[in-house]
């Protein structure tokens, strides 16, 4: 009777839940997002998958009886009411997904990224994320909200007494929504979280879904799509596994979304330099619609190396007027580098190339990806000056053995620069994700959707774990710089280069398996310099010590296996 009762619930469900999904192992489920990366570098899952394409679908890209139990030793169907078949011929499946759990406390200031619908944030603020599976016949459900609870505390952002530079700051804060700080009170939020809604095929699913999406082969930064976000509300095809063809195999996904904006102000609102405002309203309607595409094809006669192409567009709902706004990855509207179109000047569009190359036999991966700002560039403009409005990332990772069989070294590194080189660029304000004409940028509920540090930001990071199974005790270094571009647009004139603003992060990242209960953790000491850009003048001394700031951030996740 009880089995009966709750897939009456669930049957209702598909009728009118809101937001919808597939089993899937979501971006940033503490630990076995990254395992799973692991046990395809150890040759103990199916190769084949690019990985620039996630969520995963463990079931029909590794042949995983059940998306989250990858070794088999959690779901026994039939035996307990968390996992049971039903319907005619036991068409129908039900299944309890891990609850997930996350913290993070931070000490002084927001720091972190790729942390999903968490937000910039001093104190504590947590996500709980319970969920449930259904699937029958062809049709599928996956909910799983998340539940966000954030203290919000106050906390220094951009100085006031930083008045010589606030004009120029707000030449970016008036282009993009990313406020230092979500109100004034306890923040508190429940989203769609990693939910779906999906017609599924043996090779492709249809549907509508909240998760986070990330596309591309890097571990840390993706410039198009990442977790940094929360999930936005989206229409989607995609590839569940390789298509196997004669040439190789390839993947590729669609997608169709609605982004939202927020109504919260970026510091010193009210400023003004010789009574003119330095912050100007944005649109009242800040919801934008975004289209994407990507594609990756893994030639047969490379085995290991995966190579793929992704373009996104993005603009104000209000400014869309024809079918070529809707996909406009099949139009795009290329001119030359002086010509005004006032079509395209409405769009925020980026475009990116990936290479993923795997030795699954020296447990060895080594990855790029190389992206352009706006899609409009003819192509002899393009090889003339290919740096121009230019992103790319580069890493590699590779698992040493150790004595034990099982035992590795895991070593990564990964580099990434989104700060412009020309100089007619930066003087522009071409910068990543800001935008003359979409002035919320490319941004949903207030967080950049692609690099973790926001616009213009570079980074360096070396990492070193001793991994084992699920069990992991790592080391980890970074530096960060934010946005260069701000930093030469506003010291070019003076020429004063003291004041580059830099995060050194020192990180310790454990992770361990405690019966049915996977534990992820990182914590962080972060050594700021010359926070904000800002340092005060000494009289006859040039060299002074900038604003520099100290920093304690502590990551707890906790996945439940039931």
């Amino acid at each position: 009777m009880m089995r009966k009762q709750l897939f009456l619930v669930f049957s209702g469900l598909l009728l009118v839940v809101q937001f919808v999904y597939a089993q899937t192992i979501p971006v940033g489920t503490p630990v076995l997002d990254e395992y799973l990366r692991r046990l395809q570098l150890t040759g103990q899952i199916d190769s084949s998958a690019s990985w620039m394409i996630r969520p995963l679908y463990p079931v029909e890209a590794f042949g995983v009886a059940h998306g989250f139990d990858l070794d088999s030793s959690v779901v026994q169907m039939d035996s307990t009411s968390l996992y049971w078949y039903f319907g005619k011929e036991n068409k129908g499946k039900f299944l309890t997904l891990p609850a997930v759990y996350k913290n993070q406390f931070t000490s002084n200031y927001a720091f972190g990224g790729n942390d999903g619908a968490m937000i910039p944030n001093r104190g504590l603020q947590q996500i709980l994320s319970p969920g449930v599976f259904v699937s029958y016949g062809k049709f599928s459900l996956q909910l799983q909200p998340e539940i966000l609870l954030a203290q919000n505390k106050d906390y220094l952002g951009f100085p006031i007494e930083h008045q010589a530079t606030i004009l120029f700051y707000y030449e970016y804060m008036n282009r993009i929504d990313i406020p230092e700080r979500f109100g004034l009170e306890p923040y508190s939020k429940i989203f769609g979280g990693q939910s779906s809604f999906r017609f599924n095929t043996e090779h492709v699913s249809l549907g509508v879904s909240t998760e986070n999406l990330w596309w591309g082969p890097s571990r840390r930064n993706s410039l198009i799509l990442s977790n940094n976000a929360p999930g936005f509300l989206h229409f989607t095809a995609n590839t569940r596994k390789p298509i196997q063809t004669k040439l190789g195999s390839f993947e590729g996904q669609v997608i169709s979304g609605f982004l939202k904006s927020t109504n919260f102000l970026p510091p010193w609102p009210d400023y003004t330099i010789q009574q003119n405002p330095v912050y100007y309203p944005k649109p009242e309607n800040g919801n934008r619609y975004l289209s994407g595409m990507i594609f990756t094809y893994q030639p047969k006669w490379i085995p290991g190396l995966f190579l793929g192409y992704s373009s996104v567009n993005h603009l104000y709902r209000d400014d869309i007027t024809d079918f070529a706004d809707v996909l406009p990855v099949f139009n795009g509207r290329k001119k030359g580098p002086t010509v005004y179109d006032p079509i395209q000047e409405k769009r925020q569009q980026f475009s990116s190339g990936y290479f993923r190359w795997m030795s699954p036999q020296g447990r060895f991966e080594f990855y790029g990806e190389y992206g352009t700002r706006d899609n409009d560039r003819a192509l002899n403009d393009f090889m003339t000056t290919p740096e121009s409005g230019r992103a790319f990332t580069f890493g590699f990772a590779h698992l040493l053995d150790l004595k034990r069989p099982g035992r590795f070294l895991e070593i990564s590194s990964e580099m990434t620069l989104s700060g412009q080189t020309i100089r007619e660029d930066i003087r522009q304000l071409k910068t990543w994700y800001i935008h003359d004409h979409v002035r919320h940028g490319y941004t949903h509920q207030g967080q950049v959707l692609g690099l973790a540090n926001g616009p213009a930001s570079n980074q360096l990071f070396f990492g070193m774990a001793w991994v084992e199974g699920l069990k992991k005790l790592g080391f980890q270094v970074e530096r960060i710089e934010y946005n260069m571009d701000f930093y030469y647009y506003r010291y070019e004139a003076s020429k004063d280069f003291r004041n580059k603003y830099v995060d050194l992060v020192f990180s310790l990242t454990p992770e361990w398996k405690f019966g049915n209960v996977l534990v992820g953790g990182k914590f962080q000491y972060v050594k700021t310099l010359n926070y904000k850009w800002y340092l005060e003048n000494v009289p006859n001394q040039y060299f002074v010590p900038g604003y520099d700031r100290e920093n304690i951030v502590a990551n707890l996740g906790v996945t439940y296996l039931f």
